[in-house]
């Protein structure tokens, strides 16, 4: 082997068992990271995956996982439609988009798996998802009523089998299109996992009554997607392993049912908990409040059972760590998610034995938010996430390289310096305090985003590898511009704390937000804080953790208003174990003794030993306008062009950057 190849695989002796291979039916694969199943909503209304769907997927083989595998592809679609947009596997035409998906994974390197799914009593009523079509019939196990009201109705036997003959068909439709193995969704809470549940399940026929009778639709699909694709080809299952749930299956269940299937699978794919409650999401998609792993230890146990390999899942980012849980057995692959769309690159960057360049998935929901909201996917800290298809034209070269001055030194203005240093240009970012990162200090304090803390530091290193002129301890102003005279200059000084106009505000016992993070030390015991958006919650369960007695006060009807609902599910119960929280409620003084409040039941006083602003930020206009001012070629990045979230500021500066 030559020094270059010795170079380009030095991860092979850090993390031997993660990139031995392994056969899986008749397909060898070169390592043991399966891109796990995502399904953004890049799909069109006929239920066909778009280009930007392909490129999505393309991306995750390009960065050199073994299999990357699409998500919920709907199979019976007149029942199973779970989402407002799914891959339809029974829409007519579907099947270029499919064939032109395979060949891209192919032709980057990896091979293709589908997940066949049906979603079962959702394919009739809302879910996290989207609305249904108020006409459409929900058909769970057996008759219930939901807690919104939606009625629905027992599956008749004759649509049992029906579904059973359209497992069948798509899978047999996938492996024609060029899919190189197909996954049986049977968790999560869909149609297998409701036909499982001993709660959900009250059925008198063949159907239910044990967990024998339970099992058979599950069963006799396994058979059905076996006939479609014939021998030898690969046949993965997605189960739980917990359902944590009185209304689903334990884990000795779930071990019951991974023996039942280990003969008729190839793959077993052990997850749990359940994708339609908001008290178990966080535990399917682990939130920053669960260990990275957490669900590790239910694959390990179905593993002391089976034959069959088995794949873990449970927020996982770290190749030492995958490296750890194939070393002791615990799993025989890792299926990564999240972490593939903050670095599609990590299986590549972990054989290069580059393990600290890999960007950490902030487990922020971001991605899941976009879904609904946009149609589309992004990643707080990866800005071409949902954007492949225009990062796939050639870029344009700069025109000249240009002496580049960069103001501040936060997110933004280090996503800039990395951009604008690789496009050849010489840069030079300057930081007026001692350390760069700006605000990610503060908003990575709590002990449950050391992920943001992890980020900064990748951002860190990769600006001094870029070659970035640093600069700390030093303000960039007017003056300053006008000496250094930059062919470009970017602004980056990030917002200001809202500093509300309250009576006593300056008072001793007041703290800003930023602060208190950073500096603890400065809080009493009894703290009350003004503001109940992100920082302000946040700082709550920080805070509370930590011992002290929390009150938020907020004046809106609600928390975290503008914040995605699946962080808000997380971050929420975490609140309410620490914090009091009062809403629609105004603060109308600040005394030594407390907080002077006012509501719809009057004026009162919450006492406090400290009293944390936490008020929201503001971007500096009048700061940013005075630095314009001074060149010709200026772009504003990051918090103060909008004050915003951590992928504004890194979305921001990588564009403006690219077009230098």
């Amino acid at each position: 082997m030559s020094m270059n190849q010795k170079k380009q695989y030095s991860g092979k002796e850090l993390y031997s068992n993660l990139f031995s291979p392994i056969r899986i039916g008749n397909i060898r694969l070169k390592n043991r990271i399966i891109a796990a199943p995502t399904s953004p909503s890049m799909i069109t209304t006929e239920g066909h995956m778009t280009q930007e769907m392909t490129a999505y997927l393309e991306e995750k083989a390009l960065g050199g996982a073994a299999v990357v595998t699409y998500g919920e592809a709907i199979v019976h679609s007149a029942t199973g439609q779970s989402h407002a947009k799914q891959l339809q596997l029974d829409a007519f035409g579907v099947r270029t988009s499919l064939v032109n998906t395979t060949r891209a994974i192919h032709n980057a390197g990896a091979y293709a798996n589908i997940q066949l799914s049906h979603g079962g009593k959702y394919g009739g009523i809302s879910s996290i998802g989207g609305e249904v079509a108020s006409a459409k019939t929900a058909y769970g196990p057996s008759e219930e009523v939901s807690d919104k009201g939606e009625v629905i109705q027992e599956m008749p036997k004759e649509l049992i089998y029906e579904i059973i003959e359209s497992y069948q068909k798509g899978a047999r439709l996938c492996k024609d299109c060029g899919f190189d193995m197909v996954q049986v969704h049977a968790a999560h809470g869909w149609l297998f996992s409701q036909f499982l549940s001993p709660v959900q399940n009250r059925r008198n026929d063949e159907f239910g009554g044990s967990l024998e009778n339970r099992a058979r639709f599950l069963m006799l699909a396994l058979d059905a997607v076996r006939e479609g694709v014939g021998p030898g080809f690969p046949i993965e299952i997605r189960l739980s392993g917990d359902d944590f749930s009185l209304s689903g299956l334990s884990q000795k269940d779930c071990v019951e049912v991974a023996v039942m299937i280990d003969s008729k699978v190839d793959l077993i794919n052990v997850s749990c908990g359940n994708h339609e409650d908001s008290d178990l999401f966080c535990r399917t998609h682990p939130s920053a409040f669960f260990p990275r792993g957490c669900n590790v230890y239910l694959a390990a146990e179905i593993k002391k059972h089976v034959k069959t390999p088995v794949a873990c899942v449970g927020g996982l980012n770290d190749p030492a760590q995958m490296e750890s849980i194939i070393a002791s057995g615990q799993a025989d692959l890792v299926e990564v998610a999240r972490a593939l769309l903050a670095d599609p690159n990590l299986p590549k960057k972990a054989l290069a034995g580059n393990a600290e360049d890999i960007t950490p998935c902030l487990r922020c929901y971001e991605c899941f938010g976009e879904t609904i909201k946009g149609e589309s996917v992004k990643c707080t800290v990866n800005p071409v996430m949902g954007q492949q298809m225009a990062a796939k034209l050639p870029e344009k070269a700069p025109e000249w390289k240009k002496r580049i001055l960069i103001a501040g030194g936060g997110p933004a203005g280090m996503e800039a310096a990395i951009v604008a240093a690789e496009r050849g240009h010489t840069v030079a970012l300057v930081e007026k305090s001692e350390k760069l990162g700006g605000n990610l200090h503060a908003a990575g304090a709590s002990f449950f985003k050391k992920d943001i803390i992890d980020f900064c530091n990748v951002m860190q290193k990769r600006v001094e590898k870029a070659g970035v002129n640093i600069v700390l301890n030093t303000e960039v102003t007017p003056e300053y511009i006008r000496d250094f005279n930059p062919e470009a200059l970017f602004v980056a000084i990030g917002s200001r704390e809202i500093v509300p106009p309250v009576k006593g505000i300056d008072l001793p016992l007041v703290v800003m937000a930023a602060d208190a993070e950073l500096h603890p030390e400065k809080l009493g015991k009894r703290i009350v804080i003004i503001g109940g958006g992100l920082v302000g919650c946040e700082a709550g369960v920080s805070f509370g953790k930590e011992g002290k007695e929390i009150k938020i006060v907020e004046m809106k009807a609600d928390l975290i208003s503008d914040y995605n609902f699946f962080y808000k599910g997380a971050l929420l119960p975490e609140l309410k174990k620490y914090a009091e929280v009062y809403l629609k409620t105004t603060v109308k003084e600040i005394t030594p003794e407390g907080v002077v409040c006012e509501n719809q039941e009057g004026c009162f006083v919450l006492e406090a030993d400290t009293v944390v602003c936490a008020a929201g930020y503001k971007a500096p206009y009048d700061a940013v306008d005075r630095l314009c001012e001074t060149v010709d070629e200026y772009y504003i990045v990051g918090d103060c062009r909008n004050a915003g979230q951590i992928y504004q500021a890194v979305s921001t500066a990588y564009y403006a950057a690219k077009s230098v």
